[in-house]
């Protein structure tokens, strides 16, 4: 599994941009941090129990924390900050993100909701 070598918040654009060492460079939204975040949660305690997140357009990342080598605690802005982040859960978040990403846009519609224009 490859490492990253680079973490750069971007805060008034609202992205995390990740590089790791075999050459990969993603730009993550906060928003698709915050809708994807690894805690329970979020993503339930067992499969299906999944929660679909509203309103999180205009989330922003406060503070990035290291947990130990292998991973960070995002604290965003609607003070959630339960998520450990693993350096494989980001990789996997970048080489998906087109196909969660629109997955996610899928549920939104689907349960009848729409996204609102970030501001």
């Amino acid at each position: 599994m490859p490492t990253p070598t680079e973490l750069n918040l971007h805060q008034q654009s609202r992205v995390l941009e990740v590089s790791y060492d075999d050459g990969s460079h993603f730009n993550l939204p906060c928003e698709y941090l915050r809708v994807f975040s690894p805690s329970a949660e979020v993503q339930g305690h067992g499969p299906g129990q999944r929660v679909l997140q509203l309103g999180k357009e205009n989330v922003c990342i406060d503070k990035i924390e290291p947990v130990g080598n292998y991973a960070i605690c995002l604290h965003f802005d609607d003070e959630h900050n339960t998520g450990i982040y693993s350096w494989e859960y980001l990789y996997n978040l970048g080489l998906n993100q087109e196909r969660l990403w629109q997955e996610y846009l899928d549920e939104l519609l689907k349960a009848g909701q729409a996204r609102k224009k970030p501001s």
